[in-house]
C-alpha cells in the first residue's frame, strides 16, 4: 500500500516532529509526506496557492481522503475496514489531504473520495498530521491482526 499525506505547512523540529517520525518508522506501508507552502502574504492568495498545489499533487487513480470538519467521523476499525475495501477493489494508492488554516476549497472536497473528520473540535494542523499518521498506523495494525488496537 502506498500512502501519501499532502499537507499545508512544514512540520518543524520538535516534539510533534519526533512523534511523527516514531509512527513513520513503525509503518510498513510506503509513506510520503508532501508539504505544501505558499510564499504569498495575503490570506486569500495563500489559500488559493495552497489549494492549487494540493490539486496538482493528487495522483490520477489514487483514492483521496480529505480531512475536513464536515466529513464523516469514523471509529478506527471502520476506517481500517474502509482501507481494506479500497485495497480489495484493486487500488494500492491512498492520498490523505490536510488543508491550511482556512480549510479546503470546494474543488478539493469534490475531488475527494471520502471526507474524514477527527470530530467537532478544532485541532492544530501539525497535531492533526501526527494524529492522522497514528490512525494510519493503527489501521495497518488492525488489518494485520496485531493487538495494538483494543476494543
Amino acid at each position: 500500500m502506498k500512502v501519501d499525506i499532502i499537507a499545508a505547512g512544514r512540520l518543524r523540529s520538535g516534539p510533534l516532529h519526533d512523534l511523527y517520525q516514531t509512527y513513520h518508522k513503525r509503518l510498513q506501508w510506503s509513506l510520503s509526506c508532501i508539504e505544501i507552502e505558499s510564499k504569498k502574504k495575503q490570506a486569500a492568495a495563500v489559500q488559493k496557492e495552497e489549494h492549487q498545489k494540493i490539486l496538482d499533487h493528487i495522483a490520477p487513480g489514487a483514492f483521496v481522503i480529505a480531512l475536513d470538519e464536515r466529513g464523516k467521523s469514523l471509529p478506527s476499525v471502520a476506517l481500517a475496514d474502509r482501507i481494506r475495501d479500497i485495497q480489495n477493489s484493486g487500488q494500492s494508492h491512498i492520498q490523505f489531504i490536510i488543508g491550511g488554516a482556512d480549510g479546503l476549497s470546494d474543488d478539493i472536497r469534490k475531488r475527494s473520495d471520502l471526507l474524514l473528520s477527527f470530530g467537532q473540535q478544532t485541532w492544530p494542523h501539525m497535531l492533526a498530521r501526527v494524529m492522522l499518521l497514528e490512525q494510519i498506523y493503527r489501521c495497518q495494525q488492525i488489518l494485520s491482526g496485531h493487538p495494538y488496537h483494543r476494543e
